[in-house]
C-alpha cells in the first residue's frame, strides 16, 4: 500500500518506476532515497533519487556508495551505490515502505529507513553534482 504522507528527509523507501518511464530512465522497481522535505505547496510529491546494487562502471562525483545499508531481498547483494543523476519528483502512490512479516506471521511489520546525517549530506552534495552544481557543494 503507497504511503499517505510524506516520508522523512533522507528515508529510504521503495519506489515503483514501472510505470510511464521509459528507458534510459528508472523502469522498475527499487529502493530510493528521499531528498525533499514536506513541501505545503506539493502535497503528494515528494523528490527522491534511486538506489542500485550495481556499482557504476566509472564512479563519478554524482555516485555515492552506502556501505552500511541495511536492506531486505534482492537488494541486500553487496554495497548500495545511489545515482543521484536521477532525480524524480514522484507521486505518493508510487512509493511503499519496506516490510516484513511479524515472528508469527500474524501480520505486516513496516521498516522505516532513514539515513544517517553525513551519508544524507553526502547524497544531496552528490544530488548537486548530478544536476551540473558542483560548486554549490562548498555551501553544504
Amino acid at each position: 500500500m503507497p504511503v499517505s504522507h510524506h516520508p522523512p528527509l533522507g528515508a529510504v523507501v521503495l519506489c515503483d518506476f514501472s510505470k510511464g518511464f521509459v528507458p534510459p530512465e528508472m523502469v522498475k522497481r527499487r529502493p530510493a532515497i528521499v531528498i525533499s522535505p514536506k513541501i505545503s505547496a506539493r502535497a503528494g510529491l515528494c523528490t527522491v533519487v534511486p538506489i542500485s546494487t550495481e556499482v557504476p562502471r566509472v564512479i563519478l562525483a554524482y555516485h555515492v556508495e552506502l556501505a552500511g545499508l541495511d536492506l531486505p531481498a534482492p537488494w541486500d547483494k553487496g554495497p548500495n551505490w545511489v545515482k543521484a543523476d536521477m532525480v524524480y519528483a514522484v507521486s505518493f502512490s508510487r512509493i511503499d515502505l519496506f516490510r516484513r512479516r511479524s515472528p508469527d506471521g500474524s501480520r505486516r511489520i513496516y521498516d522505516e529507513k532513514t539515513l544517517p546525517p553525513e551519508d544524507l549530506l553526502n547524497v544531496r552534495k552528490a544530488v548537486l553534482c548530478g544536476l551540473g552544481m558542483m560548486n554549490l557543494t562548498k555551501h553544504l
